[in-house]
């Protein structure tokens, strides 16, 4: 009788620990005496006496916040405050911004800056079977349904907002993006539109709590996000370091040119790799027009010094030259020219051919 009354007795002090470990986390420690302490009266000064200078240098400003007064003892939190955290290349906060917003900077040239934030943020509900309740992407809102948080979740912020610890919380959010005028650059941002938890509610929570929950939802957000860009930047650098099959063939103006078995996003990078390998300096590049300045430096490389040492051809004299890269659908098309843009002959690109070829189709070549 008496081991079960001390099992019983430890597992009741082990849940008023939890609850007490869980409440101290959040709150100062310390004697909370001074919540009975009473303002003091001004100095009286006898009417027939001068009174001193008084100076207000210390004296502590009202807070114009509708809840400050019962933010007081236990009820105020001494928490750190909550950051909207930039994880994304090229994303950024603004200075003194009160809400939770982030601005994320055009990453994929070849999809809308809006279409793949939207998406992003749709997988990202979709993953956690969070229903959309309503999506107009001309106004630029989206509003979830219900969606729950647990004490496992990393950072959750929500449990802690009720005494009913076995309810779990959930909210619901509305996500706005707003696009700059150069549509390089959106605006996203979350507000909290609904919450519960047992018998709290959204009016229940304080400025600070919801904001908590706002950023909290919003780092996960950006967080999703940035992974979709890690594993699509990893895939497409997997894509230009393999090997790719090149012939030979003709531009879009009929010109001899070199044809890359590759869609042009992934030809780009990969033409600048094979001409670092074959000795060229690329000192210019224009990939909107699909034009590579370049310069042959290394004097060393065999193909190049053999195809042109027996042939005192005008092309010696040319330490400068330029490739027109032209998108033809899933092909890529790579014109040489000279630097007043004749393209070569087609004698001059099948002698190119073969080396050219051979460092095109290597595997793992480094970035």
């Amino acid at each position: 009788m008496n081991k079960k009354l001390a099992l019983v007795s430890g597992i009741a002090s082990l849940v008023l620990t939890a609850c007490a470990s869980q409440q101290e986390r959040v709150t100062a420690s310390g004697s909370y005496a001074y919540v009975k302490a009473t303002e003091r009266t001004h100095l009286q000064v006898p009417a027939d006496l001068d009174a001193p200078e008084f100076s207000n240098d210390f004296a502590i400003p009202a807070v114009n916040q509708p809840d400050s007064e019962q933010m007081i003892g236990r009820n105020l939190e001494v928490i750190p405050p909550s950051l909207v955290i930039p994880l994304v290349s090229g994303s950024h906060v603004q200075d003194g911004s009160k809400a939770a917003t982030v601005l994320l900077d055009q990453v994929k040239d070849n999809e809308a800056l809006d279409k793949t934030i939207w998406n992003s943020l749709i997988g990202y509900l979709e993953d956690r079977n969070v229903a959309v309740e309503n999506f107009d992407p001309e106004t630029g809102k989206l509003v979830t349904g219900w969606m729950v948080l647990n004490q496992k979740d990393e950072e959750s912020s929500w449990f802690n907002w009720s005494s009913d610890t076995e309810t779990p919380a959930t909210g619901r959010y509305e996500f706005e993006l707003a696009m700059k005028p150069h549509g390089r650059t959106a605006q996203l941002s979350v507000s909290l539109k609904d919450f519960k938890q047992g018998q709290t509610g959204l009016s229940d929570l304080t400025s600070m709590q919801r904001r908590r929950d706002e950023v909290a939802v919003l780092n996960r957000v950006i967080g999703h996000y940035e992974y979709l860009n890690q594993l699509a930047t990893n895939q497409r650098i997997a894509l230009i370091r393999q090997g790719l099959d090149m012939e030979m063939g003709f531009d879009a103006d009929g010109n001899p040119a070199f044809v890359v078995d590759s869609q042009y996003d992934i030809a780009w990078p990969r033409i600048q790799l094979v001409l670092r390998k074959l000795g060229f300096n690329v000192k210019d590049l224009d990939k909107s027009n699909g034009l590579i300045f370049v310069q042959y430096t290394d004097e060393q490389v065999s193909w190049w010094k053999n195809m042109f040492s027996s042939n005192k051809s005008q092309l010696l004299d040319y330490d400068e030259y330029r490739l027109k890269i032209t998108n033809l659908g899933q092909k890529t098309s790579i014109t040489f020219m000279n630097n007043e843009s004749e393209p070569f002959d087609a004698k001059m690109v099948t002698q190119l051919f073969k080396p050219f070829e051979q460092v095109m189709t290597e595997d793992g070549l480094d970035i």
